[in-house]
C-alpha cells in the first residue's frame, strides 16, 4: 500500500507540480490511513471498500488530537477531517485514472462542511514594527530583512520565497518572476523598500554566506544552503518576538496583509488575483469579506454613535 502512495506523490511532484509542503501533507494523511488499514487487517488498496473509508473517517472524528500541546478531551477539527478525506479522494482519482485500481472507492465519500475562515492580516503599525531593520547588520539579518520586505511587498508564499532563484530577480525593472503552484509562472512587482533590502543583501550579505556547494537560491542560511520551510518559519517567529509584535504571526499573514492592504486602498480584485497567483477568483474573493470588517471597525471607532 505504501508503494502506491509513493507513486501518487511522484505524480503530484512531477506532473502536477505541487509544492513540497502539499506533498508532505498528503503523505502524512495517506500514511495515517495505511497504518489504520494494517491494524484492520487490510493489506491491499483493492480490498478497501467505501464502508471501510466511512469507518476510518468516523475513527478520525473520534480520536483525540495526538500533537502537543492539546487541550483535554480534544478532537480533530472539521478542517483536519476535511483534509484527510480530500487526500483520499485525490489519491483514488489518480489510482483509477492510471489503472492501478479498477474502481474509485472514495468517489461517494462526502466531505464535511468547511467553514471559511477570514484571513488574518497585520495592521500598518505592526507591519512597520516587524519590518524595522535590525542593527547591527549581519549577513543573516540582511537576509531576513530582504525576505520579510519581499514577502510583504509582493505577497509571495513561503515556498516561493524558499525556491526563488537569482535569475528570477529583475530588480532594475522592479519585479520578480515567481514559479507558483502547478509550476505556473507569474510576474510580480517589487516595491522600492524591498528592492533596496534585496540589493543590500545581495551586495553585503549573500557573498559571505556562499559555500562551495551553495545553490542558486536567492536566500541562504548561515551554512550556505537553501532554507527549509521549518527554519524559515522560525525566522519569522523570531523577528515578530524581537520586534514586539504581540500577535501569533505566521509567514502567510504577510501575504494576507499584502492582499488586504491593496484591497483597502482600492486595488481591483482581478489584479490581486494575478499578483497572488490564485487560479480561481473565488479564492481571492475571501478578501472582500475583510474590507467590510475594517469599515465596521472604523465606524465604531470614529462615529459619535458607533
Amino acid at each position: 500500500m505504501e508503494s502506491l502512495v509513493e507513486d501518487f506523490l511522484q505524480y503530484l511532484r512531477h506532473e502536477r507540480g505541487q509544492a513540497e509542503q502539499t506533498q508532505t501533507t498528503y503523505r502524512e494523511l495517506l500514511m495515517r490511513f495505511v497504518r489504520w488499514a494494517e491494524r484492520e487487517k487490510i493489506k491491499d488498496w483493492s480490498a478497501v471498500q467505501l464502508k471501510d473509508l466511512v469507518r476510518y473517517v468516523q475513527h478520525e472524528r473520534e480520536r483525540p488530537w495526538d500533537k502537543t500541546p492539546a487541550p483535554p478531551n480534544s478532537r480533530l477539527s472539521n478542517e483536519r477531517v476535511y483534509l484527510g478525506i480530500a487526500a483520499l479522494r485525490a489519491f483514488y482519482r489518480f489510482a483509477e485514472q492510471e489503472g492501478f485500481l479498477p474502481i474509485n472507492a472514495a468517489e461517494n465519500l462526502s466531505l464535511p462542511r468547511r467553514w471559511k475562515r477570514l484571513p488574518k492580516s497585520l495592521g500598518t503599525e505592526d507591519i512597520n514594527r516587524f519590518l524595522k531593520p535590525v542593527v547591527p547588520e549581519s549577513p543573516a539579518n540582511l537576509c531576513d530583512q530582504a525576505i520579510f520586505e519581499l514577502a510583504y511587498s509582493s505577497g509571495l508564499r513561503l515556498g516561493e520565497l524558499i525556491q526563488l532563484r537569482l535569475e528570477q530577480l529583475q530588480l532594475e525593472a522592479g519585479f520578480v518572476r515567481v514559479i507558483g503552484k502547478g509550476n505556473k509562472e507569474r510576474v510580480v512587482p517589487v516595491g522600492a523598500p524591498a528592492v533596496e533590502a534585496l540589493r543590500r543583501y545581495l551586495e553585503l550579505g549573500r557573498p559571505k554566506l556562499l559555500r562551495p556547494r551553495t545553490p542558486g537560491n536567492v536566500f541562504l542560511h548561515q551554512r550556505g544552503g537553501a532554507f527549509t520551510s521549518t527554519v524559515l518559519w522560525r525566522r519569522f517567529k523570531k523577528r515578530a518576538q524581537s520586534s514586539g509584535v504581540e500577535r501569533n504571526l505566521t509567514p502567510h499573514m504577510l501575504r494576507h496583509s499584502f492582499a488586504t492592504h491593496l484591497l483597502d486602498h482600492g486595488a481591483d480584485l482581478r489584479v490581486i488575483q494575478d499578483l497572488l497567483g490564485h487560479a480561481n477568483i473565488s479564492t481571492t474573493e475571501i478578501y472582500t469579506h475583510v474590507a467590510p470588517a475594517r469599515l465596521r471597525e472604523v465606524h465604531r471607532k470614529f462615529h459619535p454613535r458607533g
